[in-house]
């Protein structure tokens, strides 16, 4: 059973959580509310696709703040700041370090949904690919130390015959390796194994 989709929501003023959970909440989402980054900071992670609505200026652990040690995260929550006292500066940081967007109080309740529904979005599409770069990750540690290296330079574009110079081996041998790595990695031509390279990060190694 899939995940549902929740929207936290971190601000310290009570009216405004009340106020943005019951307009997420029309929207069909779940809404978790939290008065602080801390207070938000000891919710387990989401298990599925989630965005965070939050506040730029807050006392104590600011929303920038969270937003740094969030970015810490093997996760990225995507994040839709709020404020009422925000600045150029402000939003330029919000932004330059990955903020979705970011919204002056009082703005309209339609272009918050959207900027939710956008967050929201690009959290399905990163889940979507770390789980790909995970499975991809699986299937290169079940490779031996010699089909990485068949791996690493196949998707290089050498040849069979280059490759076993290089590696100081057999042409035929590395016929074999090629075979048991396109087998592994579950791929079906050297284009769908170089971006499976790219994926988990292969680098070139020698023998």
């Amino acid at each position: 059973m899939a995940a549902a989709t929740v929207v936290f929501v971190v601000d310290d003023d009570r009216s405004v959580r009340k106020s943005l959970t019951r307009l997420i909440a029309s929207a069909g989402y779940a809404v978790e509310a939290f008065a602080s980054a801390r207070e938000f900071l000891e919710r387990p992670p989401a298990m599925g696709p989630c965005c965070l609505v939050l506040d730029v200026r807050m006392s104590g652990v600011t929303g920038l703040d969270l937003q740094k040690t969030l970015a810490q995260a093997v996760h990225r929550i995507p994040i839709v700041f709020i404020t009422g006292h925000g600045d150029v500066s402000m939003s330029v940081t919000a932004m330059k370090a990955g903020a979705v967007d970011f919204l002056t109080k009082p703005f309209a309740g339609k272009d918050l949904l959207g900027a939710i529904q956008r967050a929201v979005a690009k959290d399905t599409r990163d889940l979507g690919t770390e789980a790909h770069a995970a499975e991809a990750q699986a299937r290169v540690r079940m490779l031996t130390p010699r089909e990485r290296q068949v791996f690493a330079l196949v998707v290089t574009g050498m040849l069979n015959k280059q490759i076993a110079s290089d590696l100081g081996i057999g042409e035929g041998t590395v016929k074999v390796h090629r075979a048991r790595v396109m087998e592994k990695m579950r791929a079906g031509s050297v284009a769908e194994l170089v971006r499976l390279a790219d994926l988990v990060g292969v680098i070139v190694t020698r023998a």
